[in-house]
């Protein structure tokens, strides 16, 4: 081996879910991100550079996937962090913030989520982030502003924000995006 491993413990519900059917999201994520993926029942995740590999980025990029897979997220959404290597997982600890406090993080949770889910897919629409609220956590996959600006998002309401003001940053925040990709496009095709 290449002597490069990291490890990682995931929910036991989840872990179905990182093998995927016959095993083709474990394999998927080994090929693409040239590693080995040692899975037990109980959701200790043993990763593994493959031997001959010695980029430690891959092994950081298929930490943040399984983390993400274990966090909630399906596997083809976590699959943008393999495709584009921009693309990042944050990570919101409730814990962190309220302790043990079920109630408070079940209200928070209601807070993020929002009525029929409308906050949290407002959060990724005007984003264009995805937002998972499970366990103790929030989890968040985009590109840095992106993710950044969900992060903020979701910081607000755990602030006690109310979520006009956080519907208005989001708006803001998406013009402010749409604006930076827009100049960097002309730059690019002034260029060619």
């Amino acid at each position: 081996m290449s002597g490069l491993d990291t490890f990682v413990r995931i929910p036991k519900e989840r872990v179905a879910i990182l093998i995927g059917e016959e095993g083709k999201v474990k394999q998927h994520i080994e090929e693409k991100l040239q590693v080995k993926l040692g899975i037990d029942n109980e959701g200790s995740i043993t990763i593994t550079l493959n031997e001959g590999v010695s980029d430690p980025s891959l092994l950081l990029k298929a930490k943040d996937v399984v983390t993400a897979i274990g966090r909630g997220f399906s596997p083809d959404i976590t699959y943008r962090l393999i495709r584009n290597e921009d693309e990042i997982f944050d990570m919101v600890d409730l814990r962190l913030v309220f302790g043990r406090s079920e109630s408070d993080m079940k209200r928070i949770k209601g807070r993020i989520i929002g009525t029929e889910g409308k906050t949290r897919r407002l959060i990724e629409e005007l984003t264009e982030a995805n937002v998972v609220v499970y366990g103790h956590t929030v989890g968040i996959i985009g590109s840095f502003e992106e993710a950044d600006a969900a992060r903020n998002a979701v910081q607000m309401i755990i602030e006690g924000c109310e979520h006009h003001t956080v519907y208005r940053y989001l708006q803001r925040k998406r013009t402010e995006m749409k604006k930076e990709k827009l100049e960097l496009w002309e730059k690019t095709a002034d260029k060619r």
